[in-house]
């Protein structure tokens, strides 16, 4: 939760397991989302670098947010399938950028990148999602 204890604002939605985490949200417009994150002691692995279910969360939010931006729908989105890939360990800074490939009247096809302090991707998810209704 932020420090004032207000929910921060996820592009419209309250989503506390985000504040929960301390994502940070930056922006969420025109089919692109980005979202930022400092990995913590508490959300690492064994191997002591963030934990793989910690890096598929924050891709499958930057995608949802991706897919809700591309027409301004102020209601979730919800995932329909995603596949993840996991290219190197994520630490420190991570930067998740999710892109609308294909938009839809309800489903919409996104992809994500993690990125790294060094801008290296450290993983990469595709999937699909459906614009949730009242």
């Amino acid at each position: 939760m932020s420090t004032n204890s207000q929910p921060t604002d996820y592009f419209g939605l309250n989503i506390p397991f985000l504040d929960h985490l301390s994502v940070v949200p930056e922006y969420s417009e025109g089919g692109k989302a980005r979202i930022s994150y400092v990995v913590k002691p508490e959300h690492t692995n064994s191997f002591h670098v963030a934990h793989g279910g910690l890096i598929m969360t924050l891709l499958d939010f930057a995608m949802g947010a991706a897919a809700r931006s591309a027409f301004n729908h102020p209601l979730g989105a919800v995932t329909i399938d995603m596949t993840a890939s996991f290219l190197r360990p994520s630490l420190g800074k991570i930067v998740v950028e999710g892109t609308v490939l294909k938009a839809g009247k309800s489903i919409n096809y996104c992809e994500a990148v993690a990125i790294n302090e060094a801008g290296e991707i450290t993983a990469k998810a595709s999937g699909t999602f459906v614009l949730r209704r009242a």
